[in-house]
């Protein structure tokens, strides 16, 4: 493999390209992003080596698409279009379900993986990008069976050398989990800092008496809306069935405030304690 493309040189991208670099530094990384911002940064940076356009896919030994998930749906089927017959294509986006529609009668459908690394920060942009990020995290890997064999062998080979650990769903239980246990924590955070910014108009104040607890809770409200408006725009029935759920729990939680229910308080929280163990070894 010598070719590789990266579309979309941000924090998922960069840091694939870094850990690419670091592994095998003969490899040529291509970026393609439509902000000539990123491109010039990442090229600083040193995580690619040249820029590229759209038209040089069919040069390309493996394309890693990381831009916003509702882009992906729309121009993978126009990648695919591009790439040779031995090109294998990933994407990394936090939705599945749509991207994979978008492809499924694709003539070259066996040339596409649809992964989802479960890794990443608050932040955005080249820049974001860093060594080592997945390193022990879950990659999720979807429909395997309809990727090429020895398309599944150059890709899992790549992920383990990066200390990915391989968990396979479909793409339905995918967006059905990732609602829960990712994009809810987005949606909780952006509302917890929306409710503090209109409460607390004083910005000195809330620089000043904003806690650990406040800063971890609310650290995803720093996330990219660009990125995350089309996650929940494709995951729209899962997203609204976890905040039905979450609210439920937070009205419970008020109403046990309300009649002085302290024991039911701690119960509830007592309860939750079992998250520990459940996440424990988690970074």
């Amino acid at each position: 493999m010598k070719n590789i493309y990266i579309i979309g040189v941000g924090l998922i991208g960069g840091s694939i390209a870094k850990d690419v670099k670091k592994l095998n530094p003969e490899i040529i990384i291509f970026g393609i992003d439509n902000n000539e911002v990123h491109l010039e940064e990442a090229l600083s940076l040193k995580f690619i080596d040249k820029k590229a356009t759209f038209d040089d896919l069919d040069q390309a030994d493996l394309v890693i698409v990381s831009i916003p998930v509702d882009v992906t749906e729309m121009l993978l089927p126009q990648i695919l279009d591009k790439v040779s017959d031995e090109t294998l294509v990933i994407d990394s986006g936090s939705t599945k379900a749509s991207i994979c529609k978008a492809v499924e009668n694709h003539p070259k459908r066996r040339n596409f993986l649809a992964t989802h690394p479960i890794a990443g920060t608050e932040f955005s942009g080249p820049k974001a990008a860093m060594e080592g990020l997945f390193v022990n995290k879950t990659n999720i890997i979807c429909e395997i069976e309809k990727t090429a064999f020895k398309l599944q062998e150059r890709a899992l080979t790549i992920f383990k050398i990066m200390g990915m650990n391989m968990r396979y769903m479909n793409p339905d239980a995918h967006d059905k989990h990732i609602a829960y246990v990712s994009h809810l924590s987005h949606i909780s955070a952006f509302m917890l800092g929306k409710t503090v910014i209109e409460k607390e108009k004083n910005e000195r104040d809330i620089f000043d008496l904003a806690g650990s607890g406040f800063a971890s809770t609310v650290r995803l409200a720093k996330s990219s809306p660009q990125m995350w408006t089309p996650i929940f725009k494709q995951n729209k029935t899962n997203v609204i069935e976890t905040l039905e759920e979450y609210i439920s729990n937070l009205t419970k939680f008020k109403e046990f405030m309300e009649a002085d229910n302290f024991d039911d308080i701690f119960n509830e929280m007592e309860n939750t304690n079992h998250i520990k163990k459940i996440l424990n070894g988690i970074q």
